[in-house]
């Protein structure tokens, strides 16, 4: 069993995505893992981490997400492992979880120094388990060779087996190979692949929102899986409303009060994802039977508007076990711009 390690050097870089294209590319067994988890979600009475839930559900695993991850806060674990016992743990625990694999692909921490004070730093992992380092990079372009002059300056020298980086999220594919591709070369970095910014992967879907917002859901279960593009909050009159550029879009989210029955119908008469209805004010039945007719989702929640907009920007658009859409596109994404062969070979 070959065993990788996916890393990025800054969060959020799209290391889950992009394992999940690998692992839908590769034409060989894949396992996972994700030794520290930093998402914690409560399901089924056990703690899991949502990445290693997300990964066992798209790819058709045992269900053994909980036991994918070692642990959550860095105080609970540096007092049950120390580094021999963690060494045997995580070893134990990736052979137990790959012994139906050709390949394992062990998770990284969210950044390249998270879990350092427990050992659990991707670093430490790849050293313990005898892999091979993948780097995922992403971000602005500056960002972006920064971190490669890092790794080539503080990370290759440090006798781990590095297979390669991939970028990621790059926003004009061609621009960024005719001004950095020479020079990344020259830094003897192999290049796995350069993957594009595709913005139908930052939208949100209703479904994923719903479960993030813990909303109630009065109406409208057959647009779950709709997905959110634009978002207006509903803080003006409806005639003002209804002038405003961002409601005359497509595939919006409106959040409003429940007692804001005229903005609510005329959002319903428009291309609505959905509609979040804050100060837990359920609007009329009428309201409700209309949005479950169009199948647009009501959603309460008992937050206010002002609040529920705040936790709304705020969150992270990750994807969820029925991002069909999304999963597809990344998996072809992997296939046109990343190597596999020699990734895995």
């Amino acid at each position: 069993m070959k065993t990788f390690v996916v890393a990025s050097t800054r969060p959020s870089a799209g290391k889950t995505g992009i394992i999940l294209g690998l692992a839908k590319c590769c034409k060989q067994r894949c396992g996972y893992i994700k030794p520290l988890g930093d998402r914690l979600l409560y399901r089924k009475k056990r703690l899991w981490d949502y990445d290693a839930s997300l990964v066992t559900g798209v790819l058709g695993l045992d269900d053994i997400s909980d036991e994918m991850t070692l642990g959550f806060e860095h105080s609970k674990l540096r007092y049950i492992y120390d580094e021999e016992s963690l060494k045997g743990k995580l070893n134990e625990t990736a052979q137990t979880l790959g012994r139906h694999s050709d390949i394992l692909l062990v998770e990284g921490s969210r950044d390249i120094s998270y879990g350092a004070s427990i050992n659990l730093d991707s670093i430490s992992v790849t050293r313990m388990l005898d892999a091979e380092l993948i780097f995922i990079l992403s971000g602005a372009e500056d960002s972006v060779i920064d971190d490669l002059v890092f790794l080539k300056r503080y990370i290759y020298p440090e006798k781990i087996r590095i297979r390669g980086v991939i970028i990621n999220k790059v926003r004009d594919l061609e621009d960024f190979r005719t001004t950095h591709q020479g020079s990344i070369e020259k830094m003897g970095i192999n290049v796995l692949g350069i993957l594009p910014f595709k913005p139908e992967l930052t939208h949100i879907t209703v479904d994923y929102l719903s479960e993030a917002l813990f909303a109630k859901v009065l109406a409208g279960e057959g647009g779950l899986n709709n997905f959110i593009t634009n978002i207006f909050v509903g803080d003006m009159s409806t005639d003002a409303a209804c002038r405003h550029p961002i409601f005359s879009t497509g595939k919006k989210l409106i959040i409003a009060s429940g007692d804001r029955s005229d903005l609510i119908l005329a959002s319903l008469d428009s291309d609505t994802s959905a509609i979040v209805v804050t100060n837990n004010i359920p609007p009329p039945a009428n309201i409700i039977a209309k949005a479950a007719d169009r199948k647009i989702p009501l959603l309460l929640v008992p937050h206010d508007t002002f609040k529920t907009a705040k936790l709304v920007d705020d969150m992270e658009p990750l994807l969820t076990k029925t991002s069909t859409a999304k999963v597809e596109l990344l998996e072809g994404m992997v296939r046109d711009h990343v190597r596999i062969g020699d990734l895995f070979a």
